[in-house]
């Protein structure tokens, strides 16, 4: 196993995961920022969101397929729906947690609506964003290593080949990084979260 392989594989991986949970919390966000003063349209999107969440991985991506084709486009894709339940959810909680009072500060300041957005509620909301955000990564990384069953790159490829030629140092080169990229993901945004929850008590 040549160390430049794992690299090209890692860079993939991380291309696909990054790629899908960007476009999902650019999504998410403006979704969940519209729905923020909607309760009742909240309420339908959650669910529809929620739903997706209840499709298994290898169904999706077999749905995915068949617009996308066997490539990485269908894991981003994959991976920008299941990014959108955690990430809209916690979006719209954060947001309407929000404490009424600041809000009506904020108005009796003279600040406009788009001032009280970007000073006052997505700042302290973040922490929960960012849960959010935390928990569709590291999901993100299990559905992209999944993806080389519709022939998508990635550490999943060493993984899959491993197996088939029962190569246990190549099945370790996939699993053990992608382990390792969970943990410190969990670890570094888990502490951010802590420390922007500190900054906005």
């Amino acid at each position: 196993m040549r160390l430049n392989q794992v690299l090209s594989a890692l860079l993939v991986h991380l291309e696909m995961t990054f790629l899908g949970v960007a476009l999902s919390s650019v999504i998410g966000i403006a979704a969940a920022t519209l729905l923020r003063k909607a309760p009742r349209a909240a309420k339908a999107v959650l669910a529809v969101v929620d739903v997706i969440q209840t499709v298994p991985t290898l169904a999706m991506l077999t749905f995915l397929m068949l617009v996308f084709g066997l490539n990485n486009t269908t894991v981003i894709a994959a991976i920008v729906l299941y990014s959108l339940f955690p990430i809209v959810r916690n979006t719209y909680v954060g947001m309407t947690g929000v404490d009424r009072g600041i809000i009506r500060a904020g108005k009796g300041s003279g600040m406009t609506e788009l001032q009280i957005y970007t000073k006052v509620e997505l700042p302290l909301a973040l922490p929960v964003i960012l849960s959010g955000i935390r928990l569709a990564l590291i999901s993100a990384l299990g559905i992209a290593t999944t993806g080389v069953l519709i022939g998508a790159g990635g550490l999943g490829m060493l993984v899959w080949r491993g197996i088939q030629t029962r190569n246990t140092l190549m099945m370790l080169s996939g699993a053990v990084p992608v382990s390792l990229l969970a943990v410190a993901f969990d670890y570094l945004l888990s502490y951010l979260e802590k420390k922007l929850g500190r900054k906005v008590k």
